[in-house]
This record gives C-alpha cells, structure tokens and sequence, in this order.
C-alpha cells in the first residue's frame, strides 16, 4: 500500500502561482517589519492558498509482479554431435531447479533451433522475442541462451536486443573440437548442356593442422573424378553439364582424425542445365495439308532453330527448264548429312520416299548419327508403304516398324496402347482416358509391324500409329500417318497435337522429364515426393537416405500407370537421396549447404561481445581451460559446471567468478486507489474558520 499527495487546483495555474506569490511577499514584509501574529497571518494566507490549490490525499493498493526470464534451449542438429546433448539436457534440469527457488521469478522456457525444412541456420533470438512478446521490458529480469554458440540471428548491438537485461550464453560442446569442412568460393547456378561449368572450393581444417585431403567429384551420383588437395587452398574443378535440368555436383572431402562430423566434409552444388539453340532438320518429300503443322510447332519455340527444306523438283523430274533459270534453292546435301549432321539434335522426314536426292551412303550416315545419340522423327505417308520407302535403306537396322505395303483409307480414333498408357509421351494426353478418345478421327494409316520398337498409339484393329525405339545412344520414332494435320486444324475438336509433338520431340532429344525409367525427388513446401516412373508392372521399395546419413524404406504407391510416388513431411536441411538398386535419384532440401552445418565446433565468441554489452556472460559449460586435456575429458564424459544464479536489484555488471545474475524488477499493478480531498466538506470548513479564528484571538489581545 502506498499513499501519497496530489493537487487538482480550483483555479488557473497562474492565478494559483500569482496568490503564492502575494502570499510570500505579504509574509516577507510582515516578518521585516516584525509585526506581532505575523506566523499566524501567514499560517491563514497560505491555508487560503492551499485550499485554491485543492489538494487531496491518495492511497494505491499495489500488487507486485513477478519478473520474467527465459531460458531457451537450443535443439539445433548441431547439438547432437559430440556430448552436446547430454550437457544441454543436464544442464538444463539444474538450471530449471535453481531459477524456480528465486522468490518472484517467472521462468519460462523454449526450445528453438528445430530445422522446420525452410529455415536455414539457428535462430535462437527470433525465440526469445516470441517467448517475451507479452511481457513490458520493465519485468523482463534477462535471458539465458543454452546452445553451442553457433547462432545466426545475433542481432547488431543490444539496443536491437528488445531488452534492458542481461544476455547470457552458456556454451556446450568443449575447446580443441576438429572439424573439416568444404567451403564453396564459386558456384554457377546455370550451365549450357554438352559445355562445362567451374566450380572452385576449398578444405577447411578447424582444430587441426593444414594437410592433405583426398576429394572427390560426382554429379548426379556419378563420380567424376578424385584428387589430393592441401587445405586451405582454392582449388578448380570443370564439370560437364550432362543434361538439362538440374545436375548435382557434389565435393565430398575425406574424413578428418577424430572430427565431429562429416556431414560438412560434402559440398552440394546444384547447377540448372540449359541447352543452347536446338537445331533441327526437317526435311519435307513433297509439300501436302501437314508440312505447315511440323513447322508451325517448331518455329513457335524460340529455342528451336529450325532447318527446314522441301523437295518441290526431284532428280527425276525433266521438263526441260533450264537449270540456270530455277528460282529453287538447291538441296546441300552433302553439307547437312555429311559435313554438319552431328550439329542437330533432331531430324525429320517428312513423307520423305528415296527420290534420288540422298545418296544412300548419306543413310548410313544417319545411322551412324543415331547410334552416337542423334535422334530421328518418320512421319510417315503412303511414301513409307510405296517401293521407295525408307525402309528399303541402310536406315533399315533403326527403324522400328517394316511396312506391310499397304495403306489402310478409312475413318479411326488413335488410341494409347497398354505401353502408351504407361509412356511418359503419350501419358494422360488431353481427352486419352474416355472411350472413345475426345479427339477428331484420322483417315489414312500405313499399315506396319512393329519389329524393334514400342508402340505407344494404335488405329484400327490396334495396328501400331506411334512407334518409339531406342538405338545405341541415339532414338527413333516413327508415326505411322500423315493426318495429324486434322487436330491442329481443329477437324470434330481437334486433338492435342501440340501437347504430343511436344513430348514426342523433347523424348527424341533426352529431355529427362521423359525418361521411361526414371526415379525422381521433388520437394514440394515440407513434403519430399519419391516418384518411380517405370514401364513395368510394379516397382522395387526405395531407400531414403537423410542428410544425417539414416535410412529409411519406403513403399511407393500407385499414382496412375506408370508412376508410383509416396510423399512423407521433411524437416533436415540438406542433400537427400534415394535408390531402388538400379536408379538412384538426388534433391536438395532448402539451401545447397545449410548454414547449421556450415561451421560445427562450439565457440563462445559469436555470442559474447552481445551478452557483455547488456552486462552478463558467454562461458563454457565444461570446466577447465578451453582445449585443454581435462577439460576435453571433462567433456567426454558429460561433466559440466553450472554457474550459480544470483538474483540482483541494481547493478551493471551482472556476472562473475562462478556465478550470473538476473535483474530483478520492482513492477507492480495498482489493485485499487483512495482518494480523500483535503479542504472538500466539514474538514476543509474547519481548517479555514480555525486559521480566522485564531488570527481574530491573537489580533484581540
């Protein structure tokens, strides 16, 4: 309970202060001229003044608040190496039991520093201003850290703190750790496919001399190469960017003697593969409805550069015109299938029959062309089925389906055959899963038997439309008919021509999103996808390895045909694997080197110019002098020193031998006031008349 004054003047504060003032020189002259009742007048003016002042008496009835402090515990992936756990677990029970016998302290306690999949590195302070959010700074007594000290939200100064109490970091782990690291100096993110990219790094020993380190190289689980590297030396490596999409590059560093960990001794570096312009070559046998459909699809991609050439005047073709009065442009030959064939991804024919303009020797060319990984497109007309069709070639042995030597002229819906149903080319094509198919009816189909290939689509009487096949490196598809002219042109609703020229060309030219067989990972929010695209009828369970080195077996289930997939919620930053034996696919989790692992051994000096600027203390748990022989022991074995917690009014320094403090606060919350006016009522009446009174007695005399 506290009481005290205070004053609600009846008039303005300046005819108040002008009263005063009469009053003080009216009693100055009375006193000078040493009239008698000089104290009583004075005593009678100033209850005067003071009544016009109105002053009153209070009286607060006050309950004490409790000050708040906060422990927070550090449950970081780091705090597992070593005997971090144990000492952050042990010491966290003594500090629990003697911050609750402080008489008016409110403990709360969070652990922070959980790897939530998305948040690199440890925030312990984002914690502390959460667990103090509801709390006014003048009850907040301080904070205590309970971490390894490898923290990444240190704020700048203690003014950004939030807080006017002491910090104090109590560091686990000991002195002398080792640990060996690689750190990235330059990475590319993006790279062009067939070229190569440099990657440079370097070997960091923390705790232990400069020496020598074997190290090698892989992308996408496949090692490139191994070398002896000097740490602490920036070394250079060029990778060959395989493939489009992502191709992981990992630098694994081996093992240091007696080191904390090995999860930082590999490096990830993910670089996005991007092709150059692709070149493609279409060649046209004679103009019809469908040429205008191929070159529209391709030149609508900008990355496309397109080639294209159509046959108009064949060799065979005399009517007298003088060669050097055609306006046609002479078909190079020689230059495109001899001297610059292995500069396209892709070639075309299109109702191309042997006409005489390409030697045969040009077809062994595009042969050879295939099975060093070139790719090749048929589409076929009545040319495939005619004696001059390209089967009768040296391209024979690639071509995945011998013609029957008939065409077969009635109406029919394409269809995907049970393989198609599983292909990834023709997989959930637009409208493919209605019977019969939502798109428009062909006309013409070239009656073939598959006899190397896959077919994937079929006409009538599920005679092959769509045939892939693969030769050595290179692939081969071929379209048995020339009216998907009629889906671009929008006949009955067209079809999704673009959508499956699309996939059939990017197939042809290795793009791996079309892989038949494929194992991916896909990270999608916190939830890892392991995805199995296969042509089989069932699937092998995966392995899932974490960053952290455990593993774990999954069963993937069935998605739709062809793709079995299994999702599961992730929290460790890192590179994540998974291999079913034969396929072995790579995602990385947040960032490519996560900043937890980044720097492991255990330091007191990140934390303490902070808590020294707000007066408390950075200390190691473990007694003895950092990296000495006992004190390493001391840590083997968990045995760790607790500093005693000294509850402190009013102090600046709030730390010492053996010992921290917490500022305890004098808050308070007011339960209740009084308020009793002086001169209001009878008692106010009476003091007035009492001073008269006795000035009126004393002037009688």
């Amino acid at each position: 309970m506290n009481f005290g004054i205070s004053f609600s003047p009846l008039v303005p504060d300046h005819v108040l202060w002008a009263a005063i003032a009469v009053v003080a020189i009216v009693a100055l002259l009375m006193v000078i001229s040493r009239s008698r009742g000089a104290l009583l007048r004075t005593l009678a003016l100033a209850l005067i003044v003071a009544a016009l002042a109105n002053p009153s008496l209070t009286r607060e009835d006050r309950e004490p608040l409790s000050s708040v402090a906060v422990l927070v515990v550090d449950k970081s992936a780091s705090q597992n190496f070593g005997a971090r756990a144990a000492q952050t677990q042990a010491a966290q029970a003594e500090l629990t039991e003697r911050l609750q016998r402080i008489r008016g302290l409110e403990l709360r306690t969070v652990e922070a520093g959980h790897s939530d999949g998305e948040t690199d590195g440890t925030r312990l302070f984002s914690a502390v201003g959460a667990a103090l959010a509801d709390v006014p700074p003048e009850r907040v007594a301080g904070a205590i850290l309970l971490t390894d000290g490898r923290v990444h939200d240190v704020p700048t100064d203690a003014s950004a703190l939030g807080i006017t109490a002491p910090l104090h970091a109590l560091v686990t782990g000991h002195g002398g750790e080792r640990d060996r690291r690689v750190v990235l100096v330059a990475a590319p993110r993006f790279g062009i496919v067939g070229q190569e990219q440099t990657v440079s790094f370097r070997i960091e020993d923390h705790g232990a001399p400069q020496g020598l380190a074997e190290v090698q190289i892989s992308r996408d689980g496949e090692t490139l190469e191994s070398r002896t590297v000097r740490s602490g030396e920036t070394v250079h490596v060029d990778v060959p960017i395989k493939h489009a999409g992502q191709n992981i590059v990992e630098i694994e560093a081996a093992p240091l003697a007696n080191e904390l960990t090995e999860l930082n001794n590999r490096a990830v570096v993910p670089i996005e593969g991007v092709r150059d312009k692709l070149r493609v070559l279409l060649v046209s046998g004679e103009p019809h409805a469908g040429e205008r459909t191929w070159r529209n699809l391709l030149k609508s991609d900008a990355n496309v550069d397109l080639v294209h050439f159509t046959i108009l005047r064949p060799p065979e073709k005399q009517d007298g015109t003088p060669i050097n009065e055609l306006s046609l442009i002479a078909f190079p030959t020689r230059e495109l299938f001899q001297q610059k064939i292995s500069e396209f991804q892709l070639i075309i024919f299109d109702r191309y029959a042997r006409q005489g303009v390409l030697p045969l020797i040009y077809f062994d060319n595009i042969t050879r062309y295939v099975q060093e990984g070139g790719a090749v497109l048929i589409a076929a007309g009545p040319d495939y089925a005619a004696p001059t069709s390209l089967w009768r070639t040296p391209l024979e042995p690639i071509l995945p389906a011998q013609p029957n030597g008939e065409v077969i002229e009635a109406a029919f819906r394409a269809g995907l055959s049970a393989l198609g149903q599983r292909h990834p080319v023709t997989r959930g094509l637009d409208g493919a899963n209605e019977t019969p198919p939502r798109w428009s009816r062909w006309f013409r189909l070239v009656d073939a038997t598959a006899v190397n290939g896959m077919p994937v689509m079929h006409g009538p009487d599920d005679k092959p439309l769509l045939v892939l096949a693969r030769h050595g490196e290179g692939r081969v598809a071929l379209l048995l008919s020339d009216h998907i002219w009629l889906w671009a042109r929008g006949y009955e609703g067209g079809g999704p021509h673009i959508d499956l020229l699309r996939r059939l060309s990017h197939w042809l030219m290795k793009q791996p999103d079309l892989e038949e067989e494929a194992l991916r990972l896909f990270v999608r929010g916190r939830n890892l996808i392991v995805q199995r695209q296969t042509m089989g009828e069932s699937v092998e369970p995966v392995i899932l390895t974490t960053p952290s080195g455990t593993q774990e077996t999954l069963a993937l289930d069935l998605a739709e045909p062809g793709v079995w997939r299994k999702s599961l919620r992730v929290d460790e930053l890192g590179l994540w694997r998974a291999t079913d034996g034969e396929l072995t696919a790579l995602v990385n989790v947040g960032p490519a080197n996560p900043r937890e692992f980044a720097n492991v051994t255990s330091t007191a000096e990140v934390l303490a110019p902070l808590a020294r600027a707000t007066g408390g203390d950075a200390r190691r748990l473990v007694p003895g002098e950092n990296g000495t022989r006992a004190g390493n022991a001391a840590a083997a074995a968990g045995a760790i020193e607790v500093p005693r917690i000294i509850a402190v009014r009013s102090s600046e320094t709030y730390r010492g031998d053996g010992w921290i403090g917490l500022k305890m606060r004098q808050a308070s919350i007011v339960r209740g006031v009084g308020v009793l006016p002086v001169f209001a009522g009878l008692l106010g009446l009476l003091l007035l008349i009492g001073s008269l009174a006795a000035t009126w007695a004393r002037e009688g005399r």
